[in-house]
């Protein structure tokens, strides 16, 4: 699939330029001829016969950016002086730091935020530790914590290069929902290590955010935390996607005017996202689901490539008992939900699909199909793209579900309160506000965290989870 241009590949490219007629618009000629995407223009000094301009192009990818530089240097007149990369500048000496909420500038106050009036209330928690969620930042941090084995689309990249990802992820905490997020990247790859450490380092925090730790070892390490700990434990790459599906399929079947629970469903992904998005459908009533990996349809006895969670899986999905390729499992099917791998099906596969073809192809940046090919034959696409309607983005979930559950002061997290998230988001579109193209509100939009906030923490208080 042929990308464009990307704000995720933006360069600043300063340039000294003879001060004569007709220069800029060989600038822009030279840009546009290398297939940039203009932005921002600005002087930065004018000098005798000289100016000097920063220009801002949005490019395809790292290869795409030096081509554009190098058509630049061609033009007569114009010498490049540098060039910079604008993501890697938003990241320069890390995307977050701590500020503190009260001011020490005396003596006065020293003594009231440390020693030795801070010993009172240390002693006031000591003899009631609920009193941590009032007067430490427990009842509004969460921890957000990875081994790097999961890094994105890019795989085990290690625990140093996971950080840039926790680390906008303890922003969008921050910027959306008000939460103090701390990334955490842990050097071990352990499952008893990890689960170990952070029941150690649980009593700062009132949730835990894992995120992009690899399966399966994911499928054992959250369940047991939630288990052993007293607060909410979410692996987002499970749940946070799987709850925005639904509430997109809510939102389809609204449209479509159909039952959501007789569709018929092919999930693509055997992973976290696509295992967790499985397991919230037929949580939520959808029974007819077949979960495609790389082989083809999982079903009871497949020998290959199988581990006791896809043996779990293949127990409770696929009843038809197909067996095959992804195309075979598509046969018939309403919904295709892909979470997987870019370039997997084809418009034939979707053809075979029924009269109203749902497609939410989700793998990003490149998806399962092309949108361009998909458009034209389906009722319904989403992606996982912001350059296309419906963006099917976790951005809608985890921020408004943390924040109801520790509004809540919750000691865990139930399907009721995913399935609550999920219906907040769905519902935030009227019935005549939906459209092919608008199935779910923008990651944008600002009534989001409030309204899952707001059901999240009824439904932890009313399925007692709720201190």
């Amino acid at each position: 699939m042929a990308r464009i241009p990307s704000p995720s590949y933006s360069i600043s490219i300063r340039v000294e330029i003879e001060n004569r007629v007709g220069m800029f618009s060989k600038i822009a000629n030279a840009i546009s001829m290398a297939g940039g995407d203009f932005g921002a223009i600005d002087i930065v000094r004018v000098e005798k016969g000289k100016i000097v301009r920063d220009i801002t192009v949005n490019a395809r990818d790292e290869g795409h950016e030096k081509r554009i530089v190098n058509s630049l240097k061609t033009v007569e007149g114009v010498k490049v002086l540098r060039v910079m990369d604008r993501t890697f500048y938003v990241h320069e000496g890390g995307k977050i730091e701590i500020h503190n909420k009260v001011s020490v500038r005396n003596s006065d106050d020293l003594s009231k935020v440390y020693t030795p009036g801070v010993a009172r209330v240390c002693r006031d928690i000591y003899e009631n530790k609920e009193h941590a969620y009032r007067y430490t930042i427990k009842g509004n941090s969460v921890a957000v914590v990875t081994d790097g084995t999961a890094i994105l689309g890019l795989g085990d990249l290690g625990p140093e290069a996971a950080m840039p990802v926790m680390e906008g992820k303890a922003m969008i905490f921050k910027e959306f929902a008000g939460i103090d997020a701390f990334p955490i990247a842990l050097r071990t790859k352990d499952t008893e290590e990890i689960i170990n450490t952070v029941k150690n380092i649980s009593p700062a925090f009132g949730g835990i955010n894992l995120e992009d730790i690899s399966a399966p070892r994911c499928f054992e390490i959250e369940p047991r935390l939630r288990k052993e700990l007293d607060i909410p434990v979410i692996h987002d790459d499970q749940h946070g996607t799987a709850v925005v599906v639904l509430a997109a399929l809510m939102n389809v079947a609204r449209l479509l005017k159909r039952d959501i629970k007789k569709f018929r469903v092919v999930v693509s992904g055997a992973g976290a996202a696509g295992s967790g998005t499985a397991r919230i459908l037929l949580s939520f009533g959808i029974k007819d689901i077949i979960v495609c990996d790389r082989h083809g349809a999982i079903y009871p006895g497949r020998r290959q490539d199988m581990n006791p969670y896809k043996r779990s899986l293949a127990k409770m999905t696929n009843r038809r008992k197909i067996r095959g390729s992804m195309s075979d499992a598509m046969k018939g099917a309403d919904v295709f939900i892909g979470l997987s791998a870019p370039n997997i099906i084809t418009p034939d596969d979707i053809n075979k699909m029924s009269k109203e073809r749902v497609v939410f192809a989700l793998a990003n940046p490149d998806p399962e199909i092309s949108p361009e090919e998909a458009l034209p034959i389906v009722r319904v696409l989403a992606t996982g793209r912001s350059d296309y309607p419906n963006q099917i983005n976790n951005m809608l979930s985890f921020p408004g579900i943390f924040r109801g559950l520790l509004d809540a002061r919750a000691k865990g997290v139930n399907e009721e309160v995913k399935f609550a998230a999920a219906a907040a988001i769905a519902h935030i579109l009227k019935d005549d506000e939906l459209h092919e193209d608008y199935i779910i509100p923008g990651g944008f939009d600002k009534k989001v965290v409030s309204a899952v906030a707001h059901t999240v923490a009824e439904a932890a208080r009313k399925t007692g989870l709720g201190k």
